[in-house]
């Protein structure tokens, strides 16, 4: 799989029925890998690891509907009460990261009113935070806060 602008990290990997899958510690089982999924198992793996967010607060591909639109949200991080707080959207590193996919992680934000958005590729990471409730206003990020830091950081 292709180099990412992330650590370097391990994981499991096996071949099956034709398809080689790796682990995901969310789910809890072996998924098939595609380019998308590397970017996402290395982007929860920078979460946990880096940034000390709770693998128990992470769901992965969680279901939701929108305008009778069923939706999956690459990465949904909550807080400790339970309440969604960061959509991860994840892209493979060949997607270029465009006006197309921040519509698409805006969309589901409708949805969700969570106050942090963040796009990836696994080469380019954008983050940003919603400045109000409707979300047109938003501030990119120049970093993202470690998990023990985020309750403060979201009532500025």
């Amino acid at each position: 799989m292709k180099q990412l602008n992330l650590p370097g990290y391990s994981f499991r990997i096996i071949e099956e029925d034709g398809f080689r899958k790796i682990f995901d510690p969310v789910r809890k089982k072996f998924v098939r890998l595609t380019p998308e999924e590397w970017v996402r198992q290395n982007f929860i793996t920078y979460l946990v690891r880096v940034l000390g967010y709770p693998v128990g607060l992470i769901s992965v591909e969680r279901k939701h509907r929108w305008n009778r639109l069923s939706r999956r949200t690459d990465i949904l991080v909550h807080n400790r009460k339970g309440v969604p707080v960061m959509v991860v959207e994840c892209k493979a590193p060949n997607v270029r990261i465009d006006s197309s996919v921040f519509d698409q992680v805006f969309s589901y934000n409708l949805k969700l009113n969570v106050p942090m958005l963040i796009v990836t590729n696994g080469v380019m990471h954008f983050a940003c935070r919603i400045t109000d409730s409707g979300a047109s206003k938003f501030t990119f990020l120049e970093n993202l806060p470690a998990y023990c830091d985020l309750g403060s950081f979201l009532q500025q």
